[in-house]
């Protein structure tokens, strides 16, 4: 269950019930704000989209935050030409595993292979750890070359 003050795309209700029985909180807020976020709770002084703060397991509490930058929201899908709701729900999806402890930083790709999963039964566009790693890969290219 999302716990949300604002409307959200009908599919992250579908992907949250999928993914956990439990309850998560959901928060839009602009780049700024998301920037603030970023340097104040992960010592980073720049923008991100998607960040997720798991919380201890308590009796009828949230599992955790998952705080969506709305701007980068309709910047990432203008530019890789899918809608915004499909971007929202890779995001949501990105920090729902986060809150559910996943992490692909540290992993050996059980968070990819669960976010694949998401995406091919919900008909989303690519991932952002997928996304990510071809930007890695493109970097690498270059130092190369």
């Amino acid at each position: 269950m999302i716990l949300c003050e604002e409307s959200y795309p009908e599919i992250l209700d579908e992907i949250c019930s999928y993914l956990t029985p439990g309850e998560v909180e959901l928060v839009f807020i602009d780049e700024d704000e998301m920037r603030e976020l970023n340097r104040s709770k992960r010592g980073i002084d720049k923008t991100t989209d998607v960040l997720s703060f798991p919380l201890e397991l308590v009796i009828h509490t949230p599992l955790g935050s998952i705080v969506i930058n709305k701007d980068m929201v309709k910047q990432k899908a203008n530019e890789l030409n899918h809608s915004e709701d499909a971007e929202t729900a890779l995001l949501f999806t990105h920090g729902l595993l986060h809150v559910l402890g996943y992490d692909h930083e540290k992993d050996d790709g059980e968070m990819r292979q669960k976010e694949c999963e998401v995406i091919k039964k919900f008909e989303l566009p690519k991932s952002l750890i997928v996304r990510s790693e071809d930007v890695r890969l493109i970097d690498l290219i270059n130092e190369k070359s």
